[in-house]
């Protein structure tokens, strides 16, 4: 199944599904879509395409049961983020050893793989399941997260396991959120001899030494017990305009986490405070902040049946105890649990990930379809005999 699985997902790496969000003039997931369709139809499986609306498509395909059982549903994202730093090589994937490297081979195309995988494996029985399983192959979770908001809108609610890159062993139940926020703080324009003008990139700095000092005095001493430390990081900053010139505008973009139990509004509070701070500096102090994208935190709920079979199915295959986890990044899960679907994260392992030469273990992906396969037989069972 191993070789079946690798000659899969380099057919899957090959065709370039990275997202149009984070690099303007990218093809999306449009052709690769079409791909796995075909293949789940060749499987026998009704497979259609559904438009969320926004100029994204996610497909659905389902593997039907005898109406007996518990519906579930697998996910797992098509798209990637881009590969500029790696384009000689990234849509060429290639075998070494135990892993796989391209671009998306965990993240997310090794799951999506994985899944149509499954697919054939429940197809071919001659019994079917008693409960019906739903395929749904997102589209922008590295963007904007169109295609899991407009799939639950379009869904009935049942428990979905969420395919992301993790160790085998650990059953995600819980994540942060996060907010991409751009910090605006305002000066004046002038010349550069007109000593005294309010410097908009030097008051800027004083923003970004606060928010660095609650990285470490807050965000570090108060780590979530499954999450670990909230993130924070700067991510774009531009402003001025020579060398001359005292620049009128600072503009700073960050990402920053959100813990289960907060919301994105604790963070623009943090940032007014320090607003505030900057302001006892400089009275005549402007700064701002625009929420670009925000996404809440996940914790699971709801899904203790899904979570016993699954954890039980995991030491079986592995010989190892499941471990409840948690992660300091943000996946589709939220979306999903917020609209009524139960929900759990697990998948295979690998590394490099958003960055050249991402690579998956492809014996982690052999074994995760083999708990996935028992799995979906033990939660599907008909209702009669739970």
């Amino acid at each position: 199944m191993k070789d079946e699985i690798a000659e899969v997902l380099k057919k899957l790496i090959s065709i370039d599904s990275s997202n149009a969000f984070l690099v303007p003039g990218s093809p999306g997931e449009s052709e690769i879509l079409r791909y796995i369709k075909g293949y789940l139809e060749e499987l026998g499986l009704n497979a259609s395409l559904e438009d969320t609306g926004d100029g994204h498509e996610n497909l659905f395909a389902t593997i039907p049961g005898t109406g007996k059982g518990k519906p579930v549903t697998l996910c797992a994202h098509t798209d990637t983020v881009g590969y500029a730093q790696w384009r000689d090589r990234a849509l060429k994937a290639v075998v070494s050893g135990h892993r796989l490297t391209g671009l998306g081979a965990c993240d997310d195309k090794g799951h999506c793989a994985a899944m149509m995988l499954v697919a054939k494996a429940l197809a071919g029985r001659k019994k079917r399941l008693p409960g019906d399983v739903h395929l749904a192959f997102v589209a922008d979770e590295e963007g904007e997260s169109r295609g899991s908001l407009a799939y639950v809108k379009a869904h009935s609610p049942e428990a979905v396991l969420i395919l992301e890159p993790a160790p085998l062993h650990r059953i995600k139940v819980s994540h942060q959120g996060f907010g991409w926020l751009n910090i605006k703080v305002k000066g004046q324009s002038a010349c550069g001899s007109a000593a005294g003008t309010a410097d908009a990139i030097a008051r800027m700095g004083e923003v970004i030494v606060r928010l660095q000092r609650n990285q470490r005095e807050v965000f570090a001493k108060n780590q979530h017990p499954l999450n670990g430390e909230t993130v924070y990081h700067t991510g774009m900053v531009r402003g001025g305009s020579d060398f001359a010139t005292y620049p009128d505008f600072c503009e700073l973009g960050i990402e920053i986490g959100i813990q289960p139990g907060e919301t994105i509004e604790k963070r623009i509070q943090e940032i007014n405070e320090i607003f505030e701070e900057v302001e006892a500096m400089y009275p005549d102090f402007e700064g701002s902040v625009e929420i670009v994208v925000a996404r809440g935190p996940f914790e699971t709920k709801g899904a203790e049946d899904l979570y016993r079979a699954l954890s039980e199915e995991v030491e079986k295959e592995l010989g190892v105890e499941a471990e409840a986890a948690g992660e300091n990044s943000w996946g589709d899960a939220q979306i999903f649990q917020d609209a009524g679907f139960p929900a759990l994260g697990i998948g295979a392992v690998g590394g490099n990930l958003h960055a050249p030469d991402e690579w998956v273990s492809l014996p982690q992906l052999e074994r995760l379809m083999n708990v996935l396969v028992e799995t979906l037989k033990r939660y599907c069972m008909n209702v009669t005999e739970m």
